[in-house]
């Protein structure tokens, strides 16, 4: 759940990104540059310790091998007193401390028959913190050479170091190695200070340059987030709202244009609202003031229709086309009462239970006359002998006979299928016919207002072209879906898909829209 809302957060705040974004860069462009410095300074220290180090080796081995020399004309006892001021009572030299030097002369060669063995170490340095490596190019070398170790001491001390070596000739001995031992610990305190200093550095170099950002993009944000608030308001329809304007920078440009974007918004919306109103108000009005004189229009067509069989023909027949267009009218009528309703948001569901099954039979045995006039057939495939779906049946009952007539009005004289599919959830009617049908275009536009593919056809046909438009008002009302699918001579498929029970939602489609085989089930 944390995660899920850090990642919410991520997403969602445009500062928060940016300054992520911006600290995420800088903590790149430090770590790189503290690397290269870190990198220039480590190897300079590095360079100027071995440097001298190896100098002040070459003078201390210089020195040490000319008083050799020089005491080569006394006695033995002499030269091992030098060794020992070389060895033992070298300035500098460090014990276990971490600061200075220590000294080692080491044997190259055997030990010859006679000769005292001079090889010895300073404060009982262990030989092993020589590198046989580095004693190897000493060896074999002219010159001074020198390797990265750690003085081991006898009494388990270890301290790093930087190893400087020559070769040395005592007389009467043969030859000698000399080493130089130089702690290199302050130069890893130098490093390690150096490193934490950086470290430090950086760390306040980033949540400085956070700070910046996060004032930066303070200034430019809280206008956005304020021109959100009010756009989201105007969704709530609080149109009355506009953005603080202070001076005269973009981002106040950026505000007044906002605020002007909202003026003409608010004035089309309660233009638009208005003159909704009125045509709402106007279609509802004319269809109730037309029921008045329709009703006397229909009386006086009855009383004529009954007697036509005493009429001329020609009259006989008018009075027929009459009493069939005033009917027509009446349909007419309803529908744009029903469209006013549902414009004016004021259309409620009556939800009772009923079997969907035996409404469909019913709607089809009530149309089988208007089929048979049709040259066709309607026949109905269901998986279960009875259905029972909470919802309006007034209105599911329109959209059925809206459905079946559209099938029948097209069919062109060939057979329509009606297959009902229901789960635990969803309830699904379709209705396909394999008529005139319908190109790709018009089966997005067949739910339109007064919408019809063939206008010479629907005058022959009669048809209002509300029919489909009320039918999905009525799917959706119930929170369900009506689609439609047509190929021209390949007949048209309308689905119906409905929650089975109130407050449900459609949350699968149980009948392909594609054209399907409805044969396959038992009716």
């Amino acid at each position: 759940m944390a995660r899920r809302i850090r990642v919410s957060g991520f997403r969602n705040s445009l500062a928060f990104r940016v300054i992520f974004s911006t600290v995420l860069l800088c903590l790149g462009v430090v770590w790189l540059t503290g690397s290269a410095l870190y990198a220039q300074l480590s190897d300079g220290i590095r360079k100027v310790t071995i440097e001298s180090s190896v100098a002040e080796t070459r003078s201390a081995i210089f020195n040490a091998q000319y008083r050799i020399v020089v005491a080569s004309q006394s006695k033995a006892k002499a030269i091992k007193q030098i060794v020992d001021d070389v060895i033992v009572n070298s300035p500098g030299v460090i014990g276990t401390s971490i600061i200075g030097r220590e000294v080692a002369l080491l044997r190259t060669s055997p030990k010859l028959n006679g000769a005292i063995d001079y090889q010895r170490t300073s404060n009982e340095m262990l030989v092993s913190s020589i590198p046989s490596e580095l004693r190897l190019r000493v060896a074999k070398s002219i010159s001074t050479e020198w390797a990265e170790t750690s003085i081991r001491y006898a009494d388990g001390g270890k301290v790093s170091a930087l190893a400087v070596g020559e070769k040395i000739t005592i007389p009467g001995a043969g030859a000698y190695e000399m080493y130089l031992l130089f702690s290199l610990a302050s130069q890893n305190a130098t490093l390690d200070l150096l490193t934490r200093s950086l470290l430090f550095t950086g760390l306040a170099l980033v949540l400085l340059i956070a700070l910046i950002a996060w004032l930066v993009v303070r200034q430019v944000v809280r206008p956005v987030r304020e021109a959100a608030r009010i756009a989201e308001g105007f969704t709530a329809g609080h149109l009355e709202q506009r953005m603080l304007v202070k001076g005269n920078d973009e981002i106040a440009r950026l505000g007044t244009s906002f605020n002007e974007m909202a003026l003409s918004l608010q004035s089309q919306i309660s233009r638009l609202e208005n003159l909704s109103s009125v045509q709402q108000r106007f279609v509802s009005d004319v269809s109730h003031e037309l029921r008045t004189p329709l009703t006397t229009l229909r009386m006086a067509s009855g009383v004529i229709h009954s007697a036509r069989d005493q009429f001329d023909p020609t009259i006989a027949r008018s009075a027929e086309l009459l009493v069939a267009q005033l009917d027509r009218f009446e349909r007419l009528l309803e529908d744009l009462l029903e469209v006013s309703r549902f414009d004016a948001e004021v259309a409620v569901l009556e939800s009772i239970e009923f079997d969907i099954v035996a409404l469909t039979t019913k709607c089809i045995d009530d149309l089988n006359l208007l089929a048979k006039e049709q040259s066709t057939t309607i026949e109905l495939f269901h998986d279960e002998g009875s259905i029972f779906i909470q919802a309006d049946i007034r209105r599911v009952e329109r959209i059925l006979r809206n459905l079946l007539s559209n099938a029948i009005e097209y069919s062109n004289n060939k057979p329509i299928s009606v297959r009902i599919v229901a789960s635990e959830t969803e309830v699904a009617v379709g209705v396909r016919d394999y008529g005139f049908g319908l190109d790709e275009d018009s089966a997005y536009r067949v739910f339109d207002r007064f919408w019809r593919e063939d206008p010479s056809r629907a005058r022959v046909r009669g048809g209002t072209g509300l029919g489909l438009s009320i039918a999905l008002e009525d799917a959706r009302l119930h929170d369900g879906e009506l689609e439609a699918w047509g190929r021209p001579g390949k007949g048209a498929h309308f689905v119906l898909t409905l929650p089975r029970w109130r407050g449900g939602v459609v949350e699968s489609r149980l009948i392909r829209l594609q054209p399907e085989d409805f044969s396959s089930t038992t009716p």
